[in-house]
C-alpha cells in the first residue's frame, strides 16, 4: 500500500535474525503503545461515556474496534515523520530508543495517576528529540519536522476549538424549533458514528508515532536499511503490531482521565460530544494526511472548549483548562530533558 515513500509489505524483515536487545526494544515500544491507549482513552470514550450514549464497557470497545481498523484506511505520512522527520536516522541507536521509550512511558503513567490529559504524542516526540540532541547535538536534529510539529502543538487546539465551535453553533442554528426530546433522541444516536470518527483519527495518529520509533529502529540494527528489500518499507508486522497494541490499550480504558476530559471541562449533552468529536476528527484527519504528529489530546479538549463556548463563556472551567494547559506546556521541556538524561547514562 504506496503512501507518501512509505509502504506496508510483509515479510521485509527478518524479525528472529535481529539482535535481542532490538526485539526487547520493540516489544518496550508495544508497551508504550499500550500505554499510549489506556492513556488516551478518554480522548476516544470521554464524550460517549459522559453523555450516557454508551456504558463504559460498550464505549471501550466501541474505540478498539475503530482505533484498529484504521489501518485500513490511512497512508502512512505520520509514521515517516517519526521515523526520518525528526533526528537524522543514521545517529540513532540502541540508547537513543531505549531513553525516548523509557521517558515516554513513565511520563504516560505519572500523568495517567494525576488524571492529567496529557499528550502521549508529544510525550515520544519530544523524548525522541532530547535523546537524539544528547547523542549528536544539535547538528542532528530536522528543524523543519520539529518546526511542523511545534507549530501544531499550538494549532490543533485551537483549530480543534474553532471547528468544533464553528459545527456547534451550524447545529443550533438548525435545531432551535426542534423539542429536547427530539434534540437527545437524534444526537445520541449520531454520537455513535461521530465516535468511530474520532477513534479512526485517533488510531491512524497514534498508532503510527510508535510505528516511527519501531522503523527508524530497524533502520539502525540492519545496516542503516540494507536488510530491507528497500529502505522504504513499514514491515507490515511491525503496522498490525502497533495498531492492534494501540487497541487494546483503549480496551483497558483510562477512567481517571476520562472524568477530566468528559465531566471537569465543561457538562456534556448528546449534542455538545456530537460537535466536538466532529470538530476534532475533523482536525486529526487533516493532519494525519498532513503527516503531522499531532496530539489527539489538545485536539479534544480543544473542541469541547470551543463547544462549551457556545452556550456561554462561564460554562468552560476555566481554572480546570489552565491546570490541563499547565501538564501540556511541561510535557515538551520535561521528557526531552529526562530522555536527555537517560541517553546518557545508557549511552556511557
Amino acid at each position: 500500500m504506496p503512501c507518501f515513500g512509505l509502504a506496508i509489505e510483509f515479510g521485509s524483515v527478518d524479525f528472529l535474525g535481529l539482535p535481542a536487545a532490538v526485539l526487547l526494544l520493540i516489544g518496550l515500544a508495544l508497551l508504550f503503545d499500550l500505554t499510549n491507549g489506556i492513556h488516551d482513552a478518554a480522548n476516544s470514550i470521554a464524550t460517549i461515556v459522559s453523555t450516557k450514549v454508551l456504558s463504559p464497557g460498550l464505549a471501550v470497545l466501541w474505540a478498539a474496534f475503530f482505533n484498529v481498523i484504521a489501518v485500513l484506511v490511512f497512508h502512512l505520512n505520520v509514521a515517516g515523520t517519526m521515523g526520518k522527520g525528526l533526528i537524522e536516522p543514521g545517529i540513532v541507536d540502541n540508547s537513543v530508543i531505549a531513553a525516548t521509550l523509557f521517558t515516554a512511558i513513565g511520563w504516560n503513567l505519572f500523568t495517567w495517576t494525576l488524571g492529567l490529559p496529557t499528550s502521549s504524542s508529544h510525550a515520544l516526540t519530544f523524548s525522541l528529540i532530547g535523546a537524539g540532541f544528547a547523542k549528536g547535538g544539535s547538528a542532528i536534529l530536522l528543524w523543519h519536522g520539529i518546526g511542523k510539529t511545534l507549530l501544531f502543538v499550538v494549532l490543533s487546539p485551537l483549530i480543534g476549538c474553532l471547528i468544533g465551535f464553528a459545527i456547534a453553533v451550524a447545529i443550533l442554528w438548525v435545531i432551535h424549533r426542534w423539542s429536547p426530546g427530539r434534540v437527545t433522541a437524534f444526537f445520541r444516536r449520531g454520537q455513535l458514528l461521530t465516535s468511530a470518527f474520532y477513534s479512526l483519527g485517533h488510531g491512524g495518529n497514534d498508532a503510527q508515532k510508535t510505528m516511527g520509533v519501531i522503523f527508524v529502529l530497524l533502520i539502525a540494527a540492519s545496516q542503516g536499511g540494507s536488510a530491507f528489500p528497500t529502505p522504504q518499507q513499514v514491515p507490515g508486522e511491525v503496522v498490525v503490531a502497533c495498531y492492534f497494541a494501540m487497541g487494546m490499550g483503549t480496551l483497558m480504558g483510562g477512567w481517571r482521565i476520562v472524568r477530566t476530559v468528559g465531566q471537569r471541562v465543561i457538562k456534556l449533552r448528546p449534542v455538545d460530544g456530537f460537535s466536538a468529536e466532529t470538530g476534532a476528527a475533523i482536525t486529526l484527519l487533516m493532519t494525519v494526511y498532513g503527516g503531522i504528529p499531532v496530539s489527539t489530546t489538545h485536539t479534544i479538549v480543544g473542541a469541547i472548549v470551543g463547544v462549551g463556548a457556545t452556550k456561554r463563556v462561564s460554562a468552560v472551567r476555566w481554572g480546570v483548562a489552565r491546570r490541563i494547559v499547565a501538564a501540556w506546556v511541561l510535557t515538551i521541556p520535561c521528557t526531552a530533558v529526562i530522555a536527555a538524561g537517560l541517553e546518557w547514562l545508557f549511552g556511557r
